[in-house]
């Protein structure tokens, strides 16, 4: 009898341990740490699919790795602590310390002046021949501009000279960067650039503003993943070099640039790499770098056009949890961009597509989802009409055919124009908080921002109209999206009757101008990115030469100069969903 109750007990211990391990790890097999997220689950580049079975009523919970981290950085501070008054040096790094906190927290002005007053010591006659760990690769070594590295003024170089950040041992200051005398931790500097540049790229924002962690929560996985980590440290060191000015932190980060191209070419060959959430991290990753320096014209597309790819090739069921999820939810008005300037019918209009990622309720499906829902058909359109198109000019359809197309066109966009119509009513004029105001623009707030001027299409005047102001920032990027995928939905709206005509497209065009205000004085970090879709489409339903374009143009030079976002600059003509854009906006063809 005792032996009967040793074996059942036995069982039963084994069956518990095996419960213990995480779903993935049984399924595949393999030994499980019973961490969250496991070695293993890191290992293979998921660490979001970790899930564990915990029966009800069961002590047994996986040890967080967050906590485990947590524990040992308060740990190590304990120790800091007691040691921080044993020398001179220590006292330092605790200032340091303080400083990195200085950069990452502190207003854009006030990190500037505080980088002007450590380049003004470094600039010294009496400075220490020895350079600071961090910078030691620099010294007596000769880079090429940031510009050359970006592919222009190719024909010039420039020595970087490193900045030394040098004071004599015996000099005390209370300030927080007044004793720095050696950058000690070349990782913690990393760190700083790593945080500023996620603040800047995924601001912490309440619903209401819309999503944007996806970029924040890759960096807090890019420990398990090398290309991650690497790709994480080359832009945020370009990012920070180039918003302070220091050419050679920047020139730094661009020199580990092309060996995060070669890493990230390597894994998107790799069948089991290729799908792993790390892989697509990064390419996102890389588009916002891109929006920082564009170091080619085609450069950011095709990030675009190579992450939309890779969304298609991991299936809708691979984006339903962690950071798979929120960038494909949070950054899926960019990939329905893009599907715009590939004027080609898009997986994202299948079914699955619509309903699969959100279907473990990760996160809800707001007013912009819904919208999208319907954007996501216009592609189909396009296709539909370069193809109709294609035929006439060669002259290879019958009369009969030319009209089963022409009418299937035309039924198309105008079921889909209706729709875009009752979704408005229904979802904006009905908006919880309210739809949008007009209010009209003060001549006095020029200073702060552009004053949007148009056309009376009726006698032809000059008119200053009223702008929008919304109850919320996702409201406003909704809109600026709906009057976005209008647009295009009319440039193949060839109907006899009821067509979207030209009046219409001028005015939803500027229903995207008079939404800009609003959106970019009150966006935190870069999220004006996601209105850099719609302002090159409203830049191209208006004539050239016109207020309107001078007003964009405006806009474009302002957010360059504000947020370091080459991309706005260049006049970004690259979004154009034309088969052949207008050149680079120049001042003449502004009017400016």
């Amino acid at each position: 009898m005792s032996e009967t109750l040793t074996k059942r007990l036995a069982s039963s211990n084994t069956g518990s341990r095996q419960s213990r391990s995480c779903k993935v790890c049984r399924t595949r097999k393999v030994k499980c740490d019973r961490v969250k997220p496991c070695h293993a689950c890191c290992t293979h580049g998921y660490p979001s699919h970790c899930i564990y079975d915990i029966a009800p009523g069961e002590d047994f919970r996986p040890l967080s790795q967050a906590d485990e981290i947590r524990n040992l950085r308060n740990e190590i501070r304990d120790l800091n602590s007691r040691i921080e008054d044993s020398s001179p040096s220590q006292r330092r790094l605790k200032q340091l310390r303080n400083f990195f906190e200085t950069i990452r927290t502190a207003s854009d002005d006030v990190v500037d002046r505080l980088i002007a007053e450590i380049r003004g010591q470094g600039q010294s006659s009496h400075r220490d021949k020895r350079a600071e760990p961090w910078m030691e690769s620099y010294s007596g070594t000769k880079y090429v501009n940031a510009d050359r590295v970006r592919g222009e003024n190719a024909e010039q170089d420039l020595s970087v000279v490193p900045r030394r950040y040098s004071r004599d041992a015996s000099e005390e200051s209370d300030s927080a960067y007044g004793s720095i005398c050696r950058m000690d931790s070349t990782s913690s500097m990393l760190d700083v650039f790593i945080e500023r540049f996620v603040d800047a790229f995924s601001p912490e924002v309440d619903a209401k503003a819309g999503e944007a962690g996806a970029i924040r929560r890759a960096a807090e996985i890019r420990m398990f993943s090398p290309i991650l980590r690497d790709a994480f440290e080359s832009v945020s060191q370009v990012f920070f070099g180039r918003s302070v000015e220091n050419q050679t932190v920047e020139v730094r980060g661009f020199s580990a640039y092309p060996r995060v191209l070669r890493s990230l070419q390597e894994a998107l060959l790799d069948s089991e790499r290729s799908k792993a959430e790390s892989t697509l991290a990064t390419v996102v990753l890389l588009m916002a770098f891109e929006s920082v320096e564009r170091t080619g014209q085609a450069s950011l597309i095709a990030h675009v056009l190579g992450a939309l790819r890779l969304i298609q090739h991991r299936g809708p069921e691979n984006h339903m949890y962690g950071v798979e999820h929120l960038i494909f939810t949070e950054l899926r008005p960019y990939w329905v961009s893009a599907s715009f300037t590939a004027r080609k019918p898009s997986f994202l209009a299948q079914e699955n597509w619509k309903t699969v990622p959100w279907s473990a309720g990760t996160t809800p499906k707001n007013i912009l989802h819904y919208l999208l829902d319907l954007a996501v058909e216009i592609p189909g359109f396009l296709s539909q009409y370069d193809d109709l198109q294609a035929g006439i000019d060669l002259n290879i359809l019958s009369p009969h055919e030319k009209s089963v197309k022409q009418i299937a066109l035309w039924n198309g966009v105008g079921d889909l124009t209706n729709r875009f119509t009752l979704w408005k009513i229904n979802s904006v004029d009905g908006y919880p908080d309210g739809p949008p105001a007009e209010v009209p623009a003060a001549v006095e707030d020029a200073a702060q921002f552009p004053i949007f001027r148009c056309r009376d299409l009726r006698t032809g005047a000059v008119i200053t109209p009223t702008k929008f102001e919304y109850p919320d920032l996702l409201l406003t990027q909704t809109m600026c999206i709906y009057y976005t995928a209008r647009l295009i939905l009319s440039s193949v709206d060839t109907r006899p009757t009821d067509r979207v005509g030209p009046l219409e497209q001028y005015q939803l065009a500027c229903g995207i101008c008079r939404s800009l205000e609003w959106y970019i004085l009150k966006s935190p970090g870069n999220m004006i990115n996601r209105l850099a879709f719609p302002v090159r489409v409203a830049w191209e339903a208006f004539p050239d030469g016109g207020p309107e374009r001078r007003f964009l143009w405006e806009v474009l030079k302002l957010v360059e100069k504000r947020h370091s976002l080459a991309l706005w600059g260049s006049g970004m003509e690259e979004l154009s969903v034309r088969h052949n854009s207008p050149p680079r906006a120049t001042h003449s063809t502004v009017g400016a």
